[in-house]
């Protein structure tokens, strides 16, 4: 008996450690040779957060094994909703600084829209949903980060 289930490749990382975007490509190039379209995202630390003050770090902090148990399921949920091949999704957490990278989603599919829907859906739920935590220092004050509304009314479309 034939499975209905569709191939899928996933793959999740949470790591202090930087990424190379080339060498993420390559991996999920390999995952799966079947694709006709990749899409990705690629956050990085903003040197200014608030307009009256120039970023020095941010701190992430995550709860471990919750917070990837949330990424491959919202993951999983991409895949459910579109036909996907791969999906490789890796997030930085520790002490990072204006220029780093923070965050990389990766997906690849037979068609492109369903690559660059699957990348948006992802990254609005991974920004609602993941229990990560930041923290900004500036030169005077340091303050976490409250959830923002429009990230929540970012879920409402899906």
């Amino acid at each position: 008996m034939q499975s209905n289930k569709k191939l899928f490749n996933l793959s999740v990382s949470v790591q202090e450690s930087d990424f190379d975007f080339n060498e993420e490509l390559d991996t999920i190039k390999k995952m799966n040779k079947n694709f006709g379209g990749l899409a990705s995202f690629l956050g990085q630390v903003r040197g200014v957060e608030d307009s009256t003050q120039a970023l020095l770090s941010l701190e992430l902090e995550h709860y471990p094994d919750m917070t990837e148990k949330e990424i491959l399921s919202i993951c999983t949920n991409a895949n459910d909703k579109w036909n996907l091949h791969a999906i490789r999704v890796v997030h930085r957490i520790g002490k990072l600084f204006p220029g780093d990278n923070i965050v990389l989603v990766l997906v690849a599919s037979v068609h492109r829209k369903e690559a660059l829907k699957a990348v948006e859906f992802i990254m609005d739920f991974l920004k609602s949903r993941v229990p990560l935590w930041k923290k900004e220092n500036y030169k005077r004050t340091s303050s976490w980060v409250d959830s923002k509304k429009a990230d929540e009314d970012s879920l409402s479309k899906w």
